[in-house]
């Protein structure tokens, strides 16, 4: 469980996390540490495609792998977006939003799990956008250069800003989603008091 090939590469892309924040401390220049540190970042963005992929492939899927992969995906996003507010190419509102949304849905998709009602908090399609932007957004503000005749900072300000929307709508669809559920298990409590 805790050494398959997916886990691996979960617990791979965790360990590179340090170093995407630590290259900026390097005494490079700005070019450099910019490069370097999108290359580990997209080299993380491929771990976390191939490690699902592998899982499914191998038939090595386990209950921990898929407790560590989102672990390992949120760490990483609110790490580089604490850098891009440090290196002051991302606003700290969009970073409140983004790491607070994260934080609230993750105690949410516990608790669901808790009193078994998990799949009303199952991966939407609102979400899946925007981890599509989200991860544009970073790997484009970590590059920070011309990208060809594309202005990296500006389509990544404006993909970060798009993925800030998309953070909200998801949040609040697996929150409309998670009520019943909630008002069911309230319901209940009450019930059993009154008993």
């Amino acid at each position: 469980m805790f050494l398959t090939i997916p886990t691996l590469l979960t617990w791979a892309r965790i360990f590179l996390i340090p170093l995407i924040v630590g290259v900026f401390y390097l005494p490079l220049s700005e070019a450099v540490c910019n490069l370097l540190a999108t290359g580990l970042f997209m080299l993380c963005a491929f771990t976390d495609w191939l490690d699902g992929f592998l899982a499914r492939r191998l038939g090595q899927t386990s209950a921990f792998g898929a407790f560590l992969d989102p672990v390992a995906d949120k760490f990483l996003v609110c790490a580089c977006v604490l850098v891009l507010v440090h290196l002051q190419r991302a606003d700290i509102f969009i970073a409140l939003i983004i790491v607070g949304r994260e934080i609230a849905i993750s105690a949410l998709r516990e608790w669901m799990a808790q009193i078994g009602a998990s799949k009303s908090v199952a991966v939407h399609m609102a979400g899946k956008l925007k981890t599509a932007a989200q991860m544009a957004a970073i790997a484009l503000l970590l590059y920070d250069g011309a990208l060809w005749s594309l202005n990296a900072r500006w389509w990544g300000t404006l993909l970060l800003w798009a993925a800030a929307v998309l953070t909200i709508w998801s949040m609040a669809y697996y929150l409309q989603r998670s009520v019943p559920e909630i008002r069911k298990r309230a319901l209940q409590n009450g019930q059993h008091k009154n008993t």
